[in-house]
C-alpha cells in the first residue's frame, strides 16, 4: 500500500487543455520563408525623382571632393551629372561616398 502512495506522490498532476489552448503553442506547418528581393527599386525612384525635378544635388565622392550639379541620366554602374560653368561629369557609382539635395543659395 505504501508503494501506490509513492508512485502517486511522485507524478506530475495532467493539464487538462481546451481545443484553443492546444494550437496556441505551435505553428502551422507554412512554406519556407523566401528571400527578400535583391531590388527594392528605391535607388531608381529617388535617381528618376531627382531627374524630373531637375534637383541641384551635391556629392560627396570618397576622396573627400565635393561636387554639385543636376542627374541627367544614370545607369547601373554610374550617373552623368551636368554642372554649370564646368564640364560635365560622369561618376561611378563606386566612388560616391554620399549625395544630398543642396540648400537654397
Amino acid at each position: 500500500m505504501e508503494e501506490g502512495r509513492l508512485e502517486s506522490l511522485n507524478r506530475k498532476p495532467a493539464r487538462v487543455m481546451s481545443g484553443d489552448m492546444k494550437d496556441a503553442g505551435r505553428r502551422p506547418p507554412t512554406a519556407k520563408k523566401s528571400a527578400p528581393p535583391d531590388q527594392t527599386n528605391a535607388e531608381q525612384f529617388y535617381y528618376a525623382k531627382q531627374m524630373q525635378g531637375k534637383t541641384h544635388m551635391v556629392v560627396l565622392l570618397t576622396d573627400g571632393e565635393q561636387l554639385e550639379g543636376v542627374i541627367e541620366w544614370y545607369d547601373r554602374d554610374c550617373l552623368k551629372l551636368n554642372r554649370i560653368g564646368a564640364p560635365n561629369l560622369l561618376l561611378y557609382k563606386h566612388c560616391i561616398k554620399y549625395m544630398y539635395k543642396a540648400g537654397p543659395e
